[in-house]
């Protein structure tokens, strides 16, 4: 049961990377909630690093329904616990430039906090 659980949450996760991904692409200027104040969304310099960024995420999801698909829930409980890094990265960055405490903690930090436990969830089941 935990097991399905942190399946269905891993592959929301994924969903929502790929999501993000696609969306960068799509609208760049809904990267302003990113969390970064000031960010020049219709600048072209910007949207070559969100570009970098949409890939990033992109493979991130379906990395995860790789995983999912073929791998051990214990191989998938790693991986998550190493991407989590990505979002709590993510969060250091919004803190170092000055964002707000929403993005920081409601968006990035939570995503992180989330995706270590659904980690813990597969190791340990």
């Amino acid at each position: 049961m935990l097991i399905t659980i942190a399946n269905v949450l891993a592959g929301l996760i994924g969903a929502g990377c790929i999501f993000m991904g696609v969306n960068a692409f799509r609208a760049p200027q809904a990267a302003a909630g990113f969390g970064i104040p000031g960010t020049p969304t219709e600048s072209r310099n910007f949207q070559a690093w969100l570009s970098v960024k949409a890939v990033r995420d992109i493979a991130s999801g379906i990395f995860i329904f790789i995983l999912l698909g073929g791998a051990t829930p214990h191989l998938l409980g790693w991986f998550m616990l190493a991407a989590a890094g990505i979002p709590a990265g993510d969060a250091l960055i919004v803190s170092r430039n000055n964002g707000p405490k929403a993005a920081i903690y409601g968006i990035h930090g939570a995503t992180a906090m989330v995706m270590v436990a659904i980690s813990i969830l597969l190791l340990v089941a």
